[in-house]
């Protein structure tokens, strides 16, 4: 008599390294290590808003913050790879997800999603305050529930309203340390969720046609390139002046002036010279935007953290 095996009794076994690998892959550590890079930043400046003359938070509180950061967006991310495993199995840039490979089951994903979120709400909550621990729930379920479920597969503005998520950190960041929010963290906020459409439609620009196979509405499949190239420019010159905004309403000094408008340039000249090539016929090179917009995002943070150190150099001295 033939009996019929379950998938998880006729899948391979793996070993626990390669296990413990995929679960480490499921939570995009890639998209994480962006997230605490504008986490940590944030912390000190929060620190010099309540005592210039100590700029550096409790290291303990940052690293607490960063572990409850690390866990919130990894169950984020592994939700968004449970929802999406049927898109995933398409695109090529996706396909070697554990959960298309096979190296996770989608129980163990779903269970693993669930335990990291719960983690994250309590270790904030109880080692860093529950303001924090409140903004991490609330970036977990704008992930999943609006972007991931509502907005990715239906409108091509789900990068824009999508990526509010991914400005989370900052809030969660300046919470920690001082337990509320004001217009400095607003502004922080501002600039990510300005920076996120430019720094994403090149990348579906490079993967246009794979977008294309799944039905998924990016401006790059619903628009041509040149349109794609106009909005990169616009959103980068407003993702620029909006980080100007931050030295008036922070007091920040000239490293950061200087780091903003320096590095601010340079990605506005990478934009401008995707949309020309697009309006030209050339061939573009969307990715070439798309790492400087990293590049940029990780110069203008670190400056946030440098700058608060070095009080003789802040503009309001002069």
């Amino acid at each position: 008599m033939n009996v019929a095996l379950s998938p998880e009794a006729t899948r391979p076994r793996i070993s626990v390294v390669r296990k413990a690998k995929a679960f480490v892959a499921l939570t995009k550590p890639r998209v994480i290590e962006l997230l605490l890079v504008t986490t940590a930043p944030v912390m000190i400046l929060a620190q010099h808003s309540l005592t210039p003359n100590a700029s550096i938070p409790n290291l303990w509180l940052v690293l607490g913050t960063l572990i409850g950061g690390t866990l919130s967006a990894g169950s984020a991310n592994a939700f968004n790879c449970y929802i999406d495993r049927d898109i995933d199995r398409v695109m090529d840039r996706t396909k070697k997800r554990p959960l298309v490979t096979g190296e996770l089951s989608d129980r163990e994903a779903l269970v693993f999603a669930w335990v990291s979120g719960v983690a994250s709400v309590l270790w904030l909550g109880f080692l860093v305050n529950w303001v924090a621990a409140a903004l991490s729930v609330v970036a977990v379920l704008y992930y999943v529930l609006v972007y991931t479920l509502l907005l990715k597969r239906r409108t091509v503005q789900n990068i824009v309203w999508g990526g509010a998520a991914g400005c989370m950190p900052v809030l969660i960041g300046w919470a920690g340390v001082t337990g509320s929010l004001s217009w400095a963290p607003v502004i922080l906020f501002g600039i990510v969720f300005l920076w996120t459409p430019p720094h994403y439609w090149p990348l579906s620009m490079r993967y246009r046609a794979e977008y294309a196979a799944v039905s998924v509405p990016m401006l790059a499949v619903v628009r041509g390139r040149t349109q794609v190239g106009l909005q990169v420019v616009l959103y980068a010159w407003a993702t620029v002046v909006c980080s100007l905004l931050l030295i008036p309403i922070a007091k920040m000094g000239l490293i950061y002036a200087a780091v903003a408008l320096v590095s601010g340039g340079w990605f506005v000249y990478e934009s401008h010279r995707l949309y020309g090539r697009a309006i030209r016929h050339g061939a573009v090179k969307p990715m070439r935007v798309f790492h400087s917009s990293i590049t940029y995002l990780t110069l203008l943070f670190v400056a946030v953290g440098v700058d608060p150190l070095v009080p003789s150099l802040h503009i309001l001295n002069f």
